[in-house]
């Protein structure tokens, strides 16, 4: 009798091996089909795009505060902090123009990327990730500059060229207490006050950085299949917004310390407003926003009629009763583990 016992626990593991195996087999299949599915569905505008917007009215009311906020902190004085003439020997440097002119850093920090987000709309048809990108986009400019600004027009901190914006005739003059007392133009004096953080650098490496990010989800750039091409795509806006900032210190309109404060905070805070709307870009369905895998799951919901759950069969096996089905509800939304992977699945099981 011990003996039939020992040989069903014997023939118990076995099964349970096979049945594994097979999970294995076919899972990759199906999450591959899940994913195919999904890529397939289509959310144009002309259909969804007011729904869209109406869902996020309030964002773009936030969007419009951080605009008005933003003209606010740059028409203000900066502080005029005290310069004395023992710190003239690193504020002398020439006074030169601008290699990058400030009206084309919101063409390569905001429209470039919009452009590329409307491409990727055109082949996919997604108002989500259009919408989302550009608002996350938005979010994460007008955060940077905010956040810029403010700093910049609290330390008013002097450019490295300061002496000739004060004296442009060369000729210094100080009050009794050491300060200087310019008399050079008074827009290029208060100008002259803002070096820290940069705003070229801190612009630019939030619209290009963030670029970045949508392009590494886009094209599957940590794939983990090793195509270096992906990478360099991926890199390139980081590598124009490294060269913008540097030009700010070769133009002597910024120390090296204000650049890299600035790529700092926008490089930061493009990550911020990127994850607000997208998955990690190394995540399997790092290729599209929060957004449009609810609104895939929710159409599943409403074609099967059951917005409550989602009900999957699981086999398993029990020692003395042999293998049977048992059914587990999943709630559709609100689970701990609910993620982009975990919505794949659910797609998946609900066109099965």
């Amino acid at each position: 009798m011990a003996w039939n016992k020992l040989g069903s626990l014997f023939s118990f593991l076995k099964f349970q091996g096979i049945l594994q195996r097979l999970r294995q087999q076919q899972a990759p299949r199906q999450s591959e089909r899940a994913r195919e599915a999904a890529k397939r569905a289509e959310y144009p505008i002309r259909t969804y795009g007011a729904k869209v917007a109406w869902n996020h009215l309030h964002d773009w009311f936030i969007l419009m505060l951080l605009v008005i906020i933003e003209v606010g902190l740059f028409v203000i004085h900066p502080f005029y902090r005290f310069v004395g003439k023992d710190m003239m020997g690193d504020l002398r440097y020439p006074m030169k123009d601008n290699t990058i002119p400030v009206w084309a850093v919101p063409i390569y920090s905001v429209l470039l990327p919009i452009c590329v987000s409307i491409f990727f709309y055109y082949r996919r048809k997604d108002v989500h990730d259009l919408h989302h990108s550009v608002l996350g986009l938005l979010f994460a400019v007008l955060i940077t500059a905010v956040i810029t600004d403010a700093i910049k027009d609290t330390v008013g901190r002097p450019r490295p060229d300061f002496f000739w914006r004060c004296f442009p005739d060369g000729k210094d003059v100080y009050d009794k207490w050491g300060n200087v007392v310019c008399h050079g133009n008074k827009a290029d004096i208060k100008e002259g006050h803002k070096s820290f953080p940069s705003g070229h650098a801190s612009w630019s490496f939030a619209g290009l950085g963030y670029l970045s990010l949508y392009l590494a989800g886009k094209i599957h750039t940590f794939d983990r299949q090793g195509h270096i091409a992906k990478l360099c795509i991926t890199l390139i806006p980081l590598l124009a917004a490294s060269l913008v900032s540097i030009s700010r210190v070769d133009d002597y309109w910024h120390h090296w310390n204000d650049v890299f404060a600035g790529g700092f905070l926008g490089l930061v805070v493009s990550a911020f407003c990127y994850r607000q709307f997208f998955p990690n870009p190394y995540d399997d369905d790092g290729w599209g926003p929060y957004a449009y895998f609810d609104a895939l799951l929710e159409e599943l919901s409403d074609n099967n009629g059951d917005g409550a759950a989602q009900t999957t069969n699981q086999l398993t096996a029990h020692p003395t009763m042999g293998v049977h089905i048992v059914n587990q509800t999943r709630g559709s939304k609100g689970d701990s583990d609910y993620g982009p992977s975990s919505r794949l699945d659910d797609i998946e099981l609900g066109r099965r």
